[in-house]
């Protein structure tokens, strides 16, 4: 569905903010950066202790004061993974204590992921692809050197 045309008033010191962050955000339209931001505002707002930053791997969602949601659903599936027939609280448990984290934040980014799976998984596919690559540069690093 097309996006619906909307006559918004923002005060000045709105429209000053908005223009800092599309000039930080190359090819990102003011429209398109104020859909941005309602967007993450209104997912904020559905899941208190998400916030977003921006990073290499551009916006993503992450735990106030914390990683970022995907890291910690990524060791929530490693967990799950080594261990399949720990129960729910044990896994939960389990990524805290690893991830230093308190357990009410690990339910924070199930919670999230739970609203965003795509996202999330995407997020963590994206790493998982980096991280690959990045090793096997390093092992053909090591392969011409060892010659």
């Amino acid at each position: 569905m097309p996006p619906t045309p909307r006559s918004v008033r923002f005060e000045d010191a709105v429209l000053d903010k908005l223009a800092k962050f599309v000039m930080e955000h190359p090819g990102l339209s003011v429209s398109a950066a104020v859909n941005l931001l309602i967007t993450e505002a209104l997912r904020m707002e559905e899941h208190p202790g998400v916030l977003f930053r921006t990073g290499p791997s551009g916006r993503r969602a992450v735990i106030v004061g914390g990683p970022d949601v995907w890291e910690i659903i990524r060791a929530i599936k490693v967990a799950r993974a080594a261990e399949p027939d720990v129960a729910a609280d044990e896994i939960v448990a389990m990524t805290a204590e690893y991830s230093g984290l308190p357990q009410h934040q690990v339910r924070i980014a199930i919670r999230y992921w739970s609203s965003y799976p795509d996202e999330i998984d995407a997020q963590i596919a994206a790493a998982d692809a980096a991280a690959e690559e990045a090793e096997e540069r390093w092992r053909r690093e090591q392969g011409l050197l060892a010659s």
